[in-house]
């Protein structure tokens, strides 16, 4: 089997080493990056979240004065808590062919291997300028890149185009669900149960708010609209993961809490899901618990999410993306990443990297070097597109 290259394997068992699990600061792999890139004459810039403890980089190879390529993927990964690992999952491991590691698929390996290939950019020169883009994040709600986007249209930067690494089996995706999530905390009135009629019980208040939400998913399941294009479902999709409230059987309870998350077509509108069912709260469920107290009620916080990608398939930019991977495999996913939010920006985008999404979140996260030496043979024909020598 070939090999992938001693830059690519360095810049990977590099990134792999800096744990930068969601609930952490990325900065200290967001700072090996900068630095890796000064020392070969780029010069990045950041920009940081409220907090200041994480941070995107974003930084453009080659001339300035045009539109160029984006190069992206997020820097954050999902918790290895309660996982069994068959070795360090922040160290680099090799096994049977296979690279494994915690964000090997998704998507630190992507970000490695173009990462690697900034040398031979500059040596060959570019035409047309690459940029990378690294965020933060994306696990928990895309947070970083909308501003990360923000920044360069604030700078002149107007890419034309964006090619995102997550994990595709180095096919092209070319449109993916959109999600939102919502939390929602329901305010009752507690009482003894022997007298339940001076309380509100919030957990039955949530019950029939979530009874209506699986009204809203069966209808979608049934009727659509449907794109089959799509893996399934080939609907859109409310799941509740998350519910809780009450302190004992026998007190009504005043408090409960619960969390749904929206898996929507392009075609869709997720906030008129979440409209339904407060419309239905408000005219079904609320006048009772307010009979007993103003002081009960829903309250609603929406949870940022991905947008929907959705482009054509004869677009320049995924025909591009075909040839440079040399496949004729197109797909549409489920899963959804920061694709959406280039495409809103006005930037044409497709997905194409290595690995198979399957194999992310899990124990044992794995990418295999077939996969790896791919998506560097990749890199080197967008070389040929877009570099003078």
């Amino acid at each position: 089997m070939t090999a992938a290259s001693a830059g690519t394997m360095e810049m990977i068992e590099r990134l792999i080493g800096i744990e930068t699990t969601s609930r952490l600061s990325n900065l200290p792999l967001i700072e090996c990056v900068r630095d890796y890139l000064v020392g070969l004459g780029v010069e990045p810039v950041l920009t940081y979240n409220d907090a200041g403890h994480k941070a995107n980089l974003f930084a453009t190879l080659g001339p300035k004065d045009r539109g160029g390529i984006i190069l992206s993927g997020h820097t954050d990964t999902v918790p290895v808590d309660g996982q069994t690992w068959s070795s360090d999952p922040f160290r680099l491991a090799m096994r049977d062919g296979k690279l494994f590691g915690r964000g090997i698929v998704d998507m630190k390996g992507f970000l490695a291997i173009a990462l690697a290939q900034a040398p031979t950019f500059l040596e060959r020169g570019l035409a047309t300028p690459i940029h990378y883009a690294l965020s933060y994040d994306e696990e928990v709600g895309c947070l970083g890149v909308p501003r990360l986007i923000d920044d360069i249209r604030r700078r002149g930067i107007l890419p034309n185009a964006c090619i995102v690494g997550e994990p595709s089996m180095m096919d092209v995706v070319r449109s993916h669900k959109g999600k939102i999530g919502c939390h929602v905390t329901v305010t009752g009135v507690a009482a003894h149960t022997g007298v339940p009629h001076l309380g509100v019980n919030a957990i039955e208040a949530a019950a029939e708010a979530i009874a209506c939400l699986k009204q809203i998913q069966r209808r979608h399941r049934d009727h659509g609209p449907f794109d089959h294009g799509f893996e399934p479902p080939p609907y859109t999709t409310v799941q509740h993961g998350r519910i809780t409230g009450g302190i004992a059987v026998n007190t009504v309870p005043n408090l409960c809490e619960f969390d749904f998350d929206i898996r929507f077509l392009p075609v869709v509108d997720p906030m008129e899901i979440v409209r339904e069912v407060q419309t239905f709260v408000c005219h079904k469920i609320e006048p009772e618990m307010h009979a007993v107290s103003r002081e009960t009620g829903f309250g609603w916080a929406i949870v940022p999410g991905a947008q929907a990608l959705d482009t054509p398939a004869e677009h320049e930019v995924v025909q591009l993306v075909m040839r440079l991977a040399e496949t004729r495999t197109l797909k549409r996913v489920g899963f959804g990443t920061e694709a959406g939010h280039f495409q809103k920006a006005g930037i044409a985008t497709a997905i194409c990297g290595p690995g198979h999404v399957d194999q992310a979140h899990k124990a044992d996260e794995f990418v295999t070097m077939e996969q790896v030496v791919r998506c560097e043979a990749f890199m080197r024909s967008l070389m040929d597109e877009v570099c003078v020598g």
